[in-house]
């Protein structure tokens, strides 16, 4: 049998942290350090200029973009965000990760055997696995990759299908996006609507990718969740922003990769997703909905 070669190049995968304190300067900083560890290792990039991230991005020896534009309430905008990750990146594949991601190999995975399909081009993402993690993680132990994915699937929630914490897609697929701001509502469905609007296959990695994603409060923001998903104005903004995105069009995905291959999903499928789907939406709404808590 000949087998065929596949080049593995390494990914560029860009992010911006929120500022290295607390609970939330653990948990990003555990996120950071698994990506070095993927193999490939891939080229990553942080973004912003909040506290910590000069000394971890030099800690952690990974490239440190201090100058993004802001909006009136200080945060991050994605445009010049994507647009600087897609001149620095050396890959042909980028991947936009919230810095609360922790990625196991798998992702790796899963992104070769995309490129060995007969899908030329693609958008990659899916559901992320909701864990309580509170400390520095040692990842020189051997085998704590597999122990944490056993950790995650035995003590983890799976989290609906709406939350989308990560990004896969080939240059310049994003180089220029709406002033998006980072943390707040409906960009994420944006990715999706618009990759859908341009008949590009978007690819939910759910089966296949472990994505733990290390819960977290809201303190750094006033009103909580609530606010930096729907109730806020920079959330409203990014609303009028998005445009004509729904529910119908933000996160269902045209294909599914599972262990055995990639599956083209139809009308049927997506129906059986969503209500599969509707216990872990309903209680996000109620999570949304909520009175900000202080506890993590």
């Amino acid at each position: 049998m000949n087998l065929i070669y596949f080049p593995e190049e390494p990914i560029t995968i860009f992010t911006v942290p929120k500022a290295f304190k607390g609970h939330i300067g653990i948990i990003q900083e555990n996120a950071i350090k698994s990506w070095k560890l993927l193999s490939p290792q891939p080229q990553i990039i942080l973004f912003g200029n909040d506290e910590g991230i000069k000394e971890i991005s030099q800690k952690l020896d990974v490239i440190h973009v201090p100058n993004i534009q802001l909006n009136e309430y200080g945060t991050p905008l994605l445009d010049g965000i994507f647009r600087q990750a897609h001149e620095l990146a050396k890959a042909s594949i980028l991947s936009y990760v919230n810095t609360d991601i922790i990625l196991l190999n798998d992702f790796l995975v899963a992104v070769k055997q995309l490129q060995t399909t007969s899908l030329d081009r693609f958008i990659m993402t899916g559901q992320r696995t909701d864990v309580n993690i509170t400390e520095l993680l040692n990842f020189d132990l051997p085998n704590w990759d597999t122990e944490l994915r056993h950790f995650a699937l035995k003590q983890g929630a799976l989290a609906s299908i709406v939350c989308m914490d990560y990004f896969v897609f080939p240059k310049p697929l994003y180089a220029e996006i709406p002033s998006f701001a980072v943390g707040r509502g409906h960009w994420d469905h944006w990715m999706v609507y618009y990759a859908r609007k341009l008949g590009m296959p978007v690819v939910d990695a759910t089966d296949v990718v472990t994505a733990i994603h290390q819960n977290h409060n809201y303190a750094h923001l006033s009103g909580g969740r609530g606010v930096a998903y729907v109730r806020g104005d920079e959330a409203k903004q990014n609303a009028k922003l998005a445009g004509d995105v729904h529910m119908a069009n933000g996160f269902v995905a045209t294909w599914k990769l599972t262990p055995w291959g990639l599956k083209k999903s139809n009308s049927l499928s997506a129906i059986f997703s969503f209500l599969v789907d509707m216990p872990r939406f309903v209680k996000l709404v109620k999570e949304v909905n909520s009175k900000p808590k202080s506890n993590v």
